[in-house]
């Protein structure tokens, strides 16, 4: 097979051959993106390798624009991996202009609609999910998505109001996990925490202040971990909703850890106490 026939059918701006593209492709004429701001209708932005071909095996993921390097449309054609909606071939610095110059894209760049928010009603009373209280750092909770991903968390709960919309930086920092762990946004938290213990989940929440160490918990299945804000912690209501509220006790000189950090460290216990990491 020839390296033509080998090729998606990409579309070009202007029937330019590869190497000559000179104009710029529809969307790019705005001025460098950034975080749409909270109730923002515009699109989601996903880029980079892990998060684009994530979002493109999903079906329940609509793409609604697709914009690739000639480097990163040969190697999805290379990988035999579908674009779903016809790409338009640009050039990296045109990427770098869309995100900024730090973005490291691969490539790939998408624009999509965001995925639909579960009911807590819907979820199955089974294994672990992780409750997040006002985590702002799209960067931590793209981290803590990543590590939910590895560890089979059914889903994440969040809040509409303070947390980070699932686009862009989230995103890339989740490599991906958006398309795996279902994101469940509530609008009350303690009420939600107050559901969740009413179809039986054990809601521990993880807070520097716990009465005890989490490995003195009995953890038992359905668990939800509560991780609260860096600095803030745990909101005082959220605490006084969680069924538990422990610590994670450190034996060096430093006693606390980044919230992505503890997240994963608390999701590995949890799945170590119940059994989890044998299934």
């Amino acid at each position: 097979m020839s390296e033509r026939d080998r090729k998606p059918p990409f579309r070009r701006q202007g029937g330019k051959s590869p190497g000559k593209f000179s104009g710029k492709p529809r969307g790019f004429e705005r001025q460098p993106w950034r975080e749409r701001e909270s109730g923002s209708d515009g699109p989601v932005i996903l880029y980079g390798w892990h998060t684009v071909t994530l979002a493109l095996a999903n079906p329940t993921r609509t793409i609604r624009k697709l914009y690739l390097t000639e480097n990163a449309a040969r190697r999805l054609a290379d990988e035999r991996i579908e674009t779903r909606v016809t790409p338009e071939i640009v050039r990296p610095g045109q990427i770098d202009q869309r995100l900024g110059p730090d973005a490291v894209h691969q490539g790939l760049l998408a624009e999509a609609d965001p995925l639909p928010s579960p009911d807590i009603d819907t979820l199955a009373t089974a294994g672990m999910i992780l409750v997040l209280d006002q985590i702002t750092d799209p960067h931590n909770v793209g981290a803590i998505l990543r590590s939910a991903a590895a560890f089979d968390v059914k889903a994440i709960v969040t809040t509409a109001r303070h947390s980070p919309e699932a686009t862009g930086v989230l995103a890339k920092a989740a490599s991906g996990a958006l398309e795996l762990v279902p994101v469940i946004t509530v609008q009350n938290l303690a009420r939600a925490l107050t559901r969740l213990d009413e179809r039986g989940f054990q809601t521990v929440g993880l807070d520097s202040a716990g009465a005890t160490d989490i490995a003195a918990v009995t953890l038992r299945e359905p668990l939800a971990l509560v991780l609260g804000a860096e600095g803030k912690g745990l909101r005082q209501l959220t605490r006084e909703t969680c069924s538990v509220v422990a610590r994670l006790d450190m034996p060096g000189a430093i006693k606390s850890l980044n919230v992505s950090n503890a997240a994963v460290l608390a999701l590995y216990i949890g799945a170590s106490r119940l059994g989890l990491m044998a299934k």
